[in-house]
């Protein structure tokens, strides 16, 4: 294995490592015809492939993948083999399988949740999978497994993520499962509390304190005058007293 193709799926694989959260160990879904180009070119994929992404993988397929190759013959039997060595997922075409190009895209629908890898040598789902943001993709030239380099719809996505204006769907589910875990989800009919802002003192209340110091401030005003008027009261009665006493 070249160094310089070493280093190229070394810094692709940090890409979705850093962006997608692709962790260890590397669910790797392979087509029929990966298979087949693996076998033509003497690739052992199960030794080969952990090396050169640098981490434990797990190689996998599907049962609509599997049925496909059965039903091409004798000319991909040893195609079938190979697939059938791999471990299988589960599929939503149980009952009536489709086109393992159908069926590996499927498994990769809502912003490809569980992580896969796409191998492939199918140019025509190629082409598909890389219009969606976030799946590496595997395919053969000549003798060597080559990762292909990021597609223009993940680059785009991922300018989107730094700038703050788009949420993966994976994410997105996760966050709603952790608010309603919290208690955070708001329940129906229920009514929003409105938040009380920090603010200045409320002017009616300023105005009824000024109006309450004023009747205060009046106060001893007040009951001046009635003891000056008691005192004059006291006063001409004791001179009404004094003229009476000079007249008897």
């Amino acid at each position: 294995m070249g160094v310089t193709r070493q280093k190229h799926a070394k810094k692709i694989m940090g890409f979705y490592k850093h962006n997608f959260q692709f962790r260890e160990p590397f669910q790797v879904l392979l087509d029929g015809t990966f298979c087949q180009a693996a076998l033509r070119n003497k690739i052992q994929i199960r030794e080969q492939l952990p090396g050169y992404l640098d981490g434990a993988a797990q190689l996998c397929t599907t049962r609509c993948v599997i049925k496909e190759l059965e039903s091409l013959g004798k000319a991909l039997y040893g195609a079938k083999l190979i697939a059938q060595r791999f471990q299988v997922r589960n599929c939503s075409h149980h009952k009536n399988p489709v086109s393992g190009s159908t069926c590996l895209l499927s498994m990769i629908e809502d912003g490809n949740p569980h992580h896969f890898f796409i191998a492939t040598q199918d140019q025509e789902l190629s082409n598909k999978v890389k219009r969606k943001p976030g799946i590496p993709l595997l395919f053969i030239i000549q003798n060597t497994m080559v990762l292909d380099k990021p597609s223009p719809k993940s680059l785009a996505f991922v300018q989107k993520l730094q700038t703050n204006q788009l949420v993966p769907e994976y994410q997105k589910q996760s966050i709603v499962e952790l608010k309603e875990k919290e208690g955070l989800v708001k329940q129906e009919g229920e009514k929003r509390r409105k938040r009380k802002r920090a603010g200045g003192p409320n002017p009616l209340s300023c105005l009824k304190k000024k109006k309450k110091k004023i009747q205060e401030g009046q106060e001893p005003s007040a009951e001046k005058k009635k003891r000056r008027k008691r005192k004059r009261n006291r006063v001409k009665a004791e001179a009404m007293q004094s003229v009476q006493k000079n007249e008897g």
